[in-house]
């Protein structure tokens, strides 16, 4: 997963949605906990209630986008 910081206005809805997968820096910008990261009901809900997109996930190994999807 990744967070797009040009995206990110620092809301901390998505480390309180999924405080395992994401903490804010020193900038108050969303950044993941870990570089990969196994499935996670509450970190794809981080990223579909993100208010401005900034959060992506893709499959390990293939690459292909969870969120947002494909169109």
């Amino acid at each position: 997963m990744t967070v797009d910081t040009d995206l990110c206005i620092g809301s901390g809805g998505c480390v309180l949605r999924a405080p395992e997968g994401f903490e804010l820096d020193a900038a108050r910008q969303s950044c993941p906990r870990h570089e990969v990261m196994g499935a996670s009901e509450a970190v794809l809900d981080a990223a579909e209630n993100c208010p401005v997109e900034a959060i992506a996930i893709v499959e390990e190994g293939s690459g292909a986008p969870v969120f947002p999807p494909a169109d």
